[in-house]
C-alpha cells in the first residue's frame, strides 16, 4: 500500500501555536495531522456504537473527535496538562462533550478500566511496554489499532529465521495475532519524526494461553540475549548459570527437595536441554511452540525464570 499524502495544516493545530504551546518531544507527542489516516484508522478499528474506546496521548483531539462519532465513549490518557486544557476547550461546547473522559497522567503507571476497543497514536518511546500492558489487561478487548515506528511494526510480525525477529516478535505473537493495515509518512505528522510509521492491528487470542507470562518473559530474555547462539552456549553463562541456580534453590527449598553434596546446576541445566533435544535450538529460529517445550521441560525440572 502506498503513503498516505500530506493534508494541510489544521486550524486545531495553528490554535495550539497561537496559544503558544509548543509540542513537546520528551512526550513523543508528534500530531497526526492528516484526516485521511485519521479516518482510515477509525474504520479499520471497526467501532460499534456501544463501545468504550481507549486512546492514549489525543494531543490536540483529531483522532479523538472521530472515535466519538462512533463510539460510546472515549477515555483519553494525557500526561501534558497544557494539551488537557486545549482537549477540554475543543470539545466543551459540542454534543460529545458529555461522551468524552479525558485521564491526566502516566498510561503506563495507570490501572487501566474496562474498554471495548483501543485507537490511538502511541508515543513511539512507550511502545513495547503499553502493547503489554494492553495485552495482559483483563477483561479482554476486542482489538487496538495503533500508529507505531516503521521498524517496531516489522518487528511485531517478523518470523523465525527474520533479521528483525527478536523477544518483542515471540512475546506479542504469543499473546496476539498482529497485522500491518497502512504505511504513514513522516510528514503527516507536527513535527515530523525521523522515521515513517505504520498503523497495527492486534486482536488478543482468547482465551490466552496457558502460560505464567512472568516466567515466559524471564526465559525468552535469557534466550535472546545472543539470539544467533546455540541454546547450550547461552545456558552455560556464569551469570545465567547462577540466576538459575538461585531460583532452583529456592523451589528446592520450598519443595522440601534436599541437595546432593556433589549438586551442579549445568549440568542439570543440559540434561533439560538434552532432554527435549535443544541443545543446537537457536532462538533466532525458533517459534512460539518451540519455546513452549523448552519452557515446560525446565519447569517439570523445577527451574524457573520468574
Amino acid at each position: 500500500m502506498g503513503k498516505v499524502k500530506v493534508d494541510k495544516k489544521s486550524r486545531i493545530h495553528k490554535s495550539v501555536e497561537k496559544h503558544g504551546i509548543m509540542f513537546n518531544k520528551n512526550f513523543g507527542q508528534h500530531i497526526l495531522k492528516n484526516p485521511a489516516i485519521i479516518t482510515g484508522m477509525v474504520e479499520k478499528a471497526s467501532i460499534y456504537p456501544t463501545d468504550i474506546v481507549l486512546e492514549i496521548g489525543p494531543g490536540t483531539g483529531n483522532l479523538t473527535a472521530k472515535l466519538l462519532e462512533k463510539g460510546k465513549r472515549v477515555l483519553a490518557y494525557e500526561i501534558d496538562v497544557r494539551l488537557v486544557g486545549e482537549l477540554e476547550k475543543r470539545f466543551l461546547s459540542t454534543p460529545y462533550h458529555s461522551k468524552l473522559q479525558i485521564k491526566v497522567g502516566d498510561v503506563l503507571k495507570s490501572e487501566l478500566p474496562f474498554f471495548n476497543i483501543c485507537v490511538a497514536n502511541i508515543p513511539y518511546q512507550i511502545s513495547s511496554p503499553l502493547i503489554f500492558k494492553l495485552l495482559l489487561h483483563r477483561p479482554f478487548f476486542r482489538c487496538a489499532v495503533l500508529m507505531v515506528q516503521k521498524e517496531f511494526a516489522y518487528r511485531l510480525i517478523a518470523k523465525p529465521g527474520d533479521k528483525l525477529y527478536c523477544r518483542l516478535s515471540i512475546n506479542t505473537q504469543l499473546l496476539a495475532k498482529v497485522d500491518i493495515l497502512m504505511k504513514v509518512g513522516k510528514n503527516n505528522f507536527k513535527p515530523p519524526p525521523k522515521v515513517d510509521s505504520n498503523v497495527v492491528r492486534l486482536e488478543p487470542k482468547n482465551p490466552p494461553p496457558d502460560i505464567n507470562f512472568k516466567e515466559w518473559d524471564g526465559f525468552t530474555r535469557i534466550t535472546f540475549i545472543r539470539k544467533n547462539k546455540q541454546l547450550s552456549a547461552v545456558f552455560k553463562q556464569t551469570a545465567v548459570v547462577a540466576v538459575l541456580e538461585k531460583n532452583y534453590k529456592s523451589y528446592a527449598s520450598l519443595n522440601n527437595i534436599v541437595l546432593p553434596p556433589n549438586f551442579d546446576m549445568t549440568e542439570k541445566i543440559n540434561n533439560v536441554l538434552t532432554e527435549v533435544n535443544a541443545n543446537n535450538l537457536r532462538a533466532r529460529t525458533m517459534d512460539v511452540d518451540d519455546f513452549l517445550r523448552v519452557l515446560e521441560s525446565f519447569n517439570r525440572q523445577g527451574i524457573h525464570f520468574s
